[in-house]
């Protein structure tokens, strides 16, 4: 059963979420790396630091980012990428192999519709890993990553077990 970290990366605050995969999985940590007003690269270098004692600390097989994409700001878009890019060579860095998914692809592997909104997000998070209590939303759709990326990785399994190619 794999150990999947999943990445909701974001420049002020990058969620994560360690997942043993399986039928029923389970969560190890979801939790927040929440980033101080600093300069931006000193951020990118915090994102990559403390993602690289995350995976230290609970030795995941696989990574999961969620691959944003951003029009209405090309600024925002920018910034987003290269949180993404220093969560990714984090995991990189460790030789994980790492998965991307669009936000579409989340919300439809969770909720079963790909315009779910955050509330139904958390929601269904906190009903799948049976956890009480609220979720943070970063914190929440880092899961939401993980949790899509077991679910997919299960698919995947089936079809090759099946013969499919």
């Amino acid at each position: 059963m794999p150990r999947i970290l999943g990445i909701d990366p974001g420049s002020t605050i990058t969620g994560y979420a360690v997942l043993d995969g399986g039928a029923h999985p389970v969560a190890c940590v979801i939790d927040c790396i929440r980033l101080p007003r600093v300069d931006f690269p000193a951020r990118l270098g915090m994102i990559f630091e403390q993602l690289s004692e995350v995976i230290t600390a609970y030795q995941p097989d696989q990574m999961a980012v969620e691959n944003v994409f951003v029009a209405r700001n090309a600024a925002s878009a920018l910034k987003l990428g290269q949180a993404r890019g220093a969560a990714i060579c984090a995991g990189a860095a460790r030789g994980l192999e790492v998965a991307e998914y669009t936000p579409t692809q989340i919300k439809q592997a969770i909720a079963g519709r790909g315009r779910a909104d955050k509330v139904q997000i958390q929601h269904m998070i906190g009903m799948l890993l049976n956890i009480r209590g609220p979720l943070q939303a970063d914190a929440a759709d880092a899961a939401a990553v993980a949790l899509c990326h077991a679910h997919h990785a299960q698919t995947a399994s089936r079809m090759h077990g099946a013969g499919a190619t």
